[in-house]
């Protein structure tokens, strides 16, 4: 009998921890990039621009092109990149 307590403790502690880990999955960023666009983007195809979420675990920029809308993770610390972003920032002024 003892042991049929023990294993329903168990399982509710393993219910317990399962769902607050399934929780803490739902307050990560929205966006974050695994892999580069491997070639060079026309700054004349490019909306606009935003940086990933420092939680993510690369630092990229995600360029939205400008007909279909499409999200283009590039590395910000490429000179080009740095170029099209530096060039959307003062066309916002």
């Amino acid at each position: 009998m003892r042991t049929g307590h023990v294993f329903l403790l168990l399982c509710i502690l393993g219910v317990v921890l399962f769902s607050s880990a399934a929780a803490n999955n739902g307050n990560g960023p929205e966006d974050c990039c695994f892999k580069f666009f491997p070639r060079r983007v026309n700054k004349r195809h490019i909306r606009t621009y935003y940086m990933t979420d420092d939680r993510c675990p690369k630092s990229a920029a995600i360029m939205v092109t400008v007909r279909q809308r499409k999200h283009i993770c590039v590395d910000p610390s490429l000179s080009w990149v740095q170029g099209i972003m530096k060039s959307l920032d003062e066309k916002d002024f």
